[in-house]
C-alpha cells in the first residue's frame, strides 16, 4: 500500500495543476490517471481554448499560457492554444520537475471510508492507495461518488434553484438546430406516415419546458486536422453503417432545396487556428461531431464496460463523420472538396490512430457540496461576491445541445413528424467569483476530499465553469488547499481560507477585478 500527503485522481488539466501546486508546496503527491495521457481535453483535442475575460485567467492557467508562448517564441495569447502534443509535453515537464509520482492505467475500483474520511482507494487489479487528502479531478466524479458524497446529474427544473435558464429548453430555430421539415421516419421522408426512426435521434417523450430531465450536454470528439503533405486521409471505422448517415443526407437535401450554400467550415470550423497550420475541429451547427442521440445521458453512471461502449460509439461517429463528409455523394461537392483537403496530423495522437484519446465529457456528475453555485452567482449587473473566492469565472453560460428529438407538428392537412435539436443556450456573464465552498463536500459526508472539476454547481452555472482554463485555476486552488488540510490536520471544510487566498494571490491567481 502506498501513502502520500495528497492523492489526485484524474490527470485532467485540473488534476495536473492540483498535483503540481501541491508538490511545489512541499507535499508528497501521487497522481492516478486511468488512461495513458495527461492533460484531459487541453491535450486531448481542445486546442483552441475558450478563455473568456483574459484578466481572470491567471495563476496556473496564466502560467500555461506563458509556457505555450515560450515554446513557440510568440507573445502570450498569440495562439488561442497549443498543438495537443505540445500541451501534454508542457504538463509532463511540470509533473517531472515538481516531483509528482504518476501512475497510468489506474482505474478506480473502490473507495474505503471511515469516520467521514477516505482512508484508501483500491484500483482495478487490487493495488491499494492511502493518502492524507484526496482530490477528485476526473471529469466523471468517480472518486467523489465512491466516497458517498452527494451529487446531481443533468438538468434540474427551473423551480429547484429559481433559475430562469434551467430545465428543458424550447424548440426554437437557430444555427444549432435542424432545419424545418426534416422527417424522423426511416421509411417516410415526407414525415406523414410514421414508423421506425432514423439513427442519431433521441427517441423519447419530451418533458415540459423548464422541467428537469437529467439530460447532460452532448459529448463528442474535438479533432485535430491539418493540410500538411503527410496528413492521414479520412477512412471509415470497421463498423461504418451507411444507414447511420441518412439524417445528414436529409439535412443537406433540405439546405439545397432552401437554396442554402453550405461550406465544410460551417460544420467543423475549418480554420488554421492552431500553430503549424493545424485546426481544432469543433462541433458547429445541427449536424456535427457532437452525438445527440442521448447516449451521453447514460455515461455518468455507466460501469466501465458501458462507458467504453459509449466512448467507442462517439469515436466511431467522429471518424465516420469525417469520412461521410469527404465521400458521400449526398454531400455537396464543394463540402467534399473542402474537407478532402484536410486530414489527421501524423504527429498527433499516434497511439490512438490519430484521433484524440480523450472523449469530450462536457458534464457528468456535479457535487452537491457546501455551496451550490447557480446562475444567480453569475448573472446580473454585479454577480455575487464570495468571501472565500479561490478563482474567477468569466466564460458565458454555454450549454451545448443536449439532444436531437422529434415531435408531431400540427400542420394542414395533417400532422407531420419533424426533427429538432434541443438544449443549446448561450448567455453572457460578467466575471464572477467561485467560492472554495463549491470545491468541498458537505462536512457531514467527507472531510478529506476536494473536487475542482465536478464541483458543486447547478447545470446552468456549471456550463460556464466547465472551461479548461477554469479547471486549471480551480485545480491550482485545490492542490494548495489539500496541502493546507494535510499539514494542519483539519477537515478540508475548516482550513484557513484567508491563508489559502494569500498564497494564491502570491502565485498570481486573480481573486477580484
Amino acid at each position: 500500500m502506498s501513502g502520500h500527503d495528497v492523492v489526485v485522481y484524474g490527470a485532467t488539466s485540473g488534476g495536473v495543476c492540483a498535483a503540481v501546486a501541491a508538490a511545489e508546496a512541499g507535499a508528497s503527491v501521487l497522481l492516478l490517471e486511468p488512461g495513458r495521457h495527461v492533460g484531459g481535453m487541453t491535450s486531448g483535442g481542445l486546442g483552441y481554448t475558450d478563455v473568456g475575460d483574459v484578466r481572470v485567467v491567471q495563476g496556473m492557467a496564466g502560467r500555461l499560457r506563458r509556457a505555450i508562448a515560450e515554446h513557440y517564441g510568440v507573445a502570450v495569447g498569440h495562439y488561442a492554444g497549443p498543438e495537443p502534443h505540445v500541451a501534454e509535453s508542457i504538463y509532463l515537464h511540470w509533473l517531472e520537475a515538481s516531483g509528482v509520482e504518476v501512475w497510468f492505467g489506474s482505474v478506480l475500483g473502490g473507495v474505503r471510508c471511515a469516520d467521514g474520511r477516505i482512508t484508501e482507494v483500491e484500483l482495478l487489479g487490487g493495488r491499494q492507495v492511502a493518502g492524507g487528502v484526496f482530490v477528485d479531478a476526473s471529469y466523471e466524479g468517480d472518486l467523489m461518488a465512491g466516497a458517498g458524497v452527494s451529487y446531481a446529474v443533468g438538468r434540474e427544473s427551473r423551480a429547484l434553484y429559481a433559475e430562469i435558464h434551467a430545465g428543458r429548453q424550447e424548440l426554437v430555430p437557430g444555427r444549432h438546430t435542424v432545419p424545418a421539415w426534416i422527417s424522423p421516419f426511416a421509411g417516410d421522408a415526407e414525415g406523414f406516415e410514421g414508423g421506425p426512426i432514423v439513427p442519431q435521434i433521441h427517441d423519447r417523450e419530451l418533458d415540459d419546458v423548464g422541467e428537469g430531465d437529467g439530460g447532460v450536454m452532448s459529448y463528442g470528439y474535438r479533432v485535430c486536422l491539418t493540410q500538411a503533405a503527410d496528413r492521414i486521409p479520412f477512412t471509415p471505422s470497421e463498423s461504418y453503417d451507411d444507414a447511420y448517415w441518412e439524417l445528414g443526407r436529409r439535412i443537406f437535401d433540405r439546405w439545397d432545396k432552401d437554396g442554402l450554400e453550405v461550406r465544410a467550415g460551417q460544420l467543423l470550423g475549418l480554420e488554421q487556428n492552431l500553430p503549424n497550420g493545424k485546426c481544432d475541429g469543433n462541433s458547429i451547427g445541427p449536424f456535427s461531431l457532437s452525438v445527440l442521440d442521448g447516449s451521453a445521458w447514460e455515461y455518468p453512471e455507466a460501469d466501465p464496460a458501458g462507458r467504453e461502449r459509449i466512448r467507442l460509439h462517439h469515436v466511431n461517429h467522429a471518424r465516420d463523420f469525417l469520412y461521410f463528409l469527404a465521400n458521400d455523394l449526398a454531400v455537396p461537392a464543394g463540402v467534399r472538396d473542402e474537407i478532402s483537403r484536410w486530414g489527421l496530423p501524423a504527429d498527433e495522437f499516434t497511439d490512438t490512430d490519430h484521433l484524440p484519446d480523450q472523449l469530450y465529457v462536457r458534464e457528468a456528475r456535479r457535487m452537491l457540496g457546501e455551496y451550490i453555485l447557480t446562475e444567480h452567482d453569475l448573472l446580473g449587473v454585479a454577480p455575487r461576491r464570495q468571501h472565500d473566492t479561490v478563482a474567477m469565472g468569466s466564460y458565458h453560460i454555454d450549454v451545448r445541445e443536449v439532444q436531437r428529438v422529434w415531435r408531431w407538428v400540427h400542420e394542414h392537412p395533417r400532422p407531420i413528424g419533424m426533427v429538432f435539436t434541443e438544449g443549446y443556450l448561450s448567455v453572457p456573464v460578467r466575471p464572477y467569483s467561485i467560492p472554495y465552498r463549491s470545491l468541498v463536500p458537505r462536512y457531514s459526508e467527507c472531510i478529506n476530499l476536494i473536487v475542482p472539476v465536478c464541483l458543486s454547481a447547478s447545470h446552468v452555472a456549471f456550463s460556464s465553469v466547465r472551461m479548461e482554463v477554469q479547471y486549471q485555476m480551480l485545480g491550482h486552488a485545490a492542490g494548495l488547499a489539500a496541502v493546507e488540510a494535510s499539514r494542519s490536520g483539519r477537515p478540508v471544510q475548516s482550513i484557513d481560507v484567508s491563508r489559502l487566498q494569500n498564497t494564491l494571490r502570491d502565485q498570481g491567481q486573480a481573486l477580484a477585478i
